[in-house]
């Protein structure tokens, strides 16, 4: 046990220390919030571009209709032909040109309209001109079978629906989202920390074997006390790197963009979508309560514990893949049945755990060892039956022990064998020994 602590103390020691460690750490955080401000600043210079719309309005009955707002002006050609209008807009590179023809009482009227442009235009524009066109003819219609659109707006009723379990417990219409969201993120998370972390395990592994300094360390270490001292050691120098990325980032987030007044929500479909649906209802009030239902306490163990059980599981196998070859370039042949289940992990939860968290394949990949910790964290903000999830832990904690035994032993024989590049039958051969 000593060894080990010493072990750790060493892995964890070498990698704070190191140069590329530091300069990563420090600079990442900067590469992130400058690609976030950038994106902002690119994202907002491109919608301070005002767009000219032409209009020739063969009724002269839709154009009033259109009104002028910060990112398009609507301009009126009507009294040109429809060729005039044409070299026109093009002559005076307009955004784009909109004919709207006469037969007004045609069903097919919609089709009808015609929209010209130099390139394709944006979602957001066309979307705005069917709207406006599609309010205008239905109360035009509504008109001319003797129905006043007053009236019809006086008869709509909204409806707005109270949620509540059968045990008499209440939620909000964001709560699907909010536990979307908080799971999405979870999963995401650990499938980037497996990544970025489980490699780092496996460089070192590979760097000491190359260098020829695990023949001296295995003399007086346990293979499988010294995997564990790496895994345990760059897993703490990973939380280290990670907490100070998540501090200095959100702290360097909000100097930049309140001192230069970047907006870093600003321009996205999305979003646009997400405020206009906040002016219709009390967005906000029902994301606190949502949020507030969430069970953060358990949340946060199950992510703890999911999170360290997944990473163990995966580091393992990394650390077993670093003992197997002699430089990085080996590794690739076994890079992609890791890669596989974290992908499917992810796919799995965003697809169907969003559908239906409590489906036959949410819960079956939720106990599947090497999915579960992406997939069950995703299921767990929904509310999962304590039976699954201590199923799915012990599942997992007897598949952290079966791994670890298994890459012991690829690290024990692999640790020593040098140039021969080994495959699927030798590894196989080499849990024997």
């Amino acid at each position: 046990m000593r060894n080990l602590k010493l072990i750790i103390k060493r892995e964890y020691l070498a990698r704070v220390r190191n140069k590329t460690f530091v300069i990563m750490t420090f600079l990442s955080p900067l590469i992130f919030v400058g690609m976030i401000v950038l994106i902002a600043y690119l994202a907002k210079l491109n919608n301070d571009e005002t767009k000219v719309v032409a209009i020739h309005d063969a009724n002269r009955t839709f154009y009033s209709d259109f009104e002028n707002t910060n990112d398009i002006n609507y301009l009126d050609v009507s009294t040109l032909s429809v060729e005039l209008a044409k070299e026109q807009a093009m002559k005076d590179d307009y955004y784009g040109l909109l004919v709207i023809p006469k037969q007004i009482n045609n069903p097919t009227f919609e089709t009808e309209v015609k929209f010209f442009s130099k390139e394709s235009p944006s979602f957001i524009v066309i979307s705005n001109i069917e709207n406006t066109l599609s309010r205008k003819l239905s109360n035009m219609r509504l008109l001319s079978e003797g129905v006043e659109s007053s009236a019809l707006d006086k008869a709509r009723a909204s409806v707005n629906l109270d949620i509540e379990n059968f045990q008499g417990e209440k939620s909000s219409k964001l709560d699907n989202i909010t536990k979307m969201v908080f799971g999405g993120i979870a999963g995401y998370l650990l499938m980037m920390f497996i990544i970025i972390y489980g490699n780092m395990v496996m460089r070192s592994v590979i760097e000491e074997k190359v260098n020829r300094i695990i023949e001296i360390i295995i003399s007086s270490v346990k293979p499988i006390h010294l995997m564990l001292g790496k895994i345990l050691g760059t897993s703490l120098a990973g939380i280290t790197q990670f907490t100070i990325w998540v501090i200095l980032g959100s702290i360097l987030l909000t100097v930049v963009t309140t001192i230069l007044g970047i907006d870093t929500s600003e321009g996205t479909i999305v979003q646009q979508q997400a405020l206009e649906a906040a002016s219709n209802s009390n967005t906000m009030q029902d994301f606190v309560i949502a949020f507030s239902k969430l069970p953060l306490l358990s949340l946060i163990v199950c992510f703890f514990l999911y999170f360290t059980g997944g990473y163990f599981l995966y580091s393992s196998i990394y650390a077993a893949i670093g003992a197997a070859v002699d430089s990085e370039t080996d590794t690739q042949q076994f890079m992609l049945p890791v890669i596989l289940p974290l992908m499917l992990g992810i796919y799995v939860g965003f697809f169907s755990v969003i559908e239906n968290p409590h489906g036959t394949v949410s819960v079956i990949f939720s106990m599947i060892p090497l999915t579960s910790p992406i997939v069950m964290l995703m299921r767990i903000p929904f509310g999962v039956p304590i039976w699954e999830v201590a199923l799915s832990m012990l599942i997992l904690a007897l598949s952290i022990w079966g791994m670890v035994w298994l890459a012991a032993k690829i690290y024990k024989v692999g640790i020593l064998k040098y140039g021969k590049k080994p495959t699927f039958k030798e590894l196989y051969k080499w849990l024997k020994y």
